[in-house]
């Protein structure tokens, strides 16, 4: 973790501490001029079999028969529906992910959202991206996310600008706030809308940041007291202020009536994760998808007793202890399948098996491990899984 850290820092002093985001050589204006870009009217022919639904506010390029959405950010929110990602091989180059996709009215695309919602008994997942992302990327994770978990209602995914560029770690977390108004006024009016009975959320990384405030607005906000009807919230790997989250989180988002009412928040948490140590080397505090002891004092303590060396978010303190559990944190360090360890709910069997259950609404899980915290459940390395076998059990396509 040590190399994967002075390696990224020697990267950003090296490209003068990041990537610029360069404007491009065509105006935006002439990127969004095809009526492709902003129908009047939905095109019947142009949506069909595209089962997914999305909400951007990326800039879109529709100069070609292909839509793509951009890096940049765009004047206003645009909704599409999309189909699994396809992958192409040009004669001359490398292959290509394309994803098929068309925008709607936005009024065309909410009469969608809730004839499919309708369907499945009023259920939304809606999933958040993090940081590094394209759209044919979080396209991908969430065809992934839908297969998995095998999700009874429609899928909507978020696409804020990230710049898909390791380096780009700066420009994204500006893109993702620049977008908090976006997004909390979409999750406003998803959570108003008397068709939708259950919301189920789903974040990765730099994504919790665009959800938690959001979650805190519409409870502010709502005409219904307890906004009862976002009700799962899956923070997987989030790259938040740890001791932020422990501060604020019980004022709106886990209040008492909000948990006794069905709302809780699933933690998915990697020591092993090293993304989420970069982040917090960039920060210097521990962030909440990391259960890395910043208190040497306390890691001493754990270390004296036998116990693995890990600290976690504390759980919400309260006069008057809910009848249910609203917090709970998957430590995942020990299951974590290879790579960064940054998306754990994805690649590794027992996490993937986990969290499929939690997105379905199962609160006690066969495969964890009870710990020292009442909230807090480690899931058991289960040996050197083949490629194959990850794939298979996680659902993963093959691009």
């Amino acid at each position: 973790m040590r190399n994967f850290i002075s390696l990224f820092f020697a990267s950003l002093a090296l490209s003068g501490c990041g990537v610029a985001v360069q404007y491009g050589d065509i105006p935006h204006s002439q990127l969004v001029e095809s009526p492709r870009c902003n129908p009047a009217q939905t095109d019947p022919a142009a949506i069909a079999g595209k089962d997914y639904f999305a909400v951007t506010s990326r800039l879109p390029d529709c100069q070609t028969e292909t839509i793509t959405l951009t890096i940049h950010r765009t004047d206003r929110m645009r909704y599409a529906r999309f189909a699994p990602p396809l992958t192409t091989k040009p004669a001359k180059g490398d292959k290509q992910i394309v994803v098929p996709l068309a925008f709607q009215p936005e009024s065309d695309w909410w009469d969608g959202l809730r004839n499919a919602a309708n369907l499945r008994k009023g259920r939304v997942l809606l999933y958040v991206h993090g940081y590094r992302e394209t759209f044919p990327s979080t396209a991908k994770d969430t065809v992934q996310i839908a297969a998995l978990t095998q999700f009874d209602g429609p899928i909507i995914q978020y696409s804020w600008p990230s710049q898909g560029n390791l380096l780009s770690y700066a420009v994204d977390e500006t893109n993702m706030y620049w977008d908090e108004r976006n997004f909390r006024n979409f999750l406003t009016k998803l959570a108003r809308a008397e068709w939708v009975k259950e919301i189920v959320i789903v974040s990765h990384s730099l994504g919790a940041r665009l959800v938690i405030p959001a979650v805190e607005y519409v409870d502010r906000s709502s005409t219904n007291a307890d906004s009862s009807n976002i009700s799962n919230i899956i923070l997987a790997s989030p790259d938040v202020d740890r001791e932020d989250f422990e501060r604020d989180i019980a004022e709106e988002v886990l209040a008492l009536r909000r948990v006794n009412n069905d709302r809780r928040i699933t933690v998915y948490a990697s020591l092993n994760d090293k993304a989420l140590a970069v982040s917090r080397a960039v920060h210097g505090y521990p962030r909440l998808g990391s259960p890395y002891c910043f208190n040497p004092f306390e890691a001493k303590e754990l270390k004296a007793k036998g116990l693995p060396e890990r600290c976690f978010a504390t759980k919400t303190k309260y006069e008057t202890e809910p009848a249910k559990t609203g917090f709970t944190i998957i430590d995942t360090t020990d299951a974590t399948s290879g790579g960064s360890g940054h998306s754990d709910y994805l690649r590794s069997i027992a996490v993937c098996k986990d969290f499929a259950a939690v997105v379905n609404g199962t609160r006690n899980n066969d495969g964890r491990v009870a710990t020292q915290y009442a909230h807090v459940f480690r899931l058991q390395n289960s040996g050197k899984p083949t490629t194959e076998a990850v794939a298979a059990a996680c659902r993963l396509a093959a691009l």
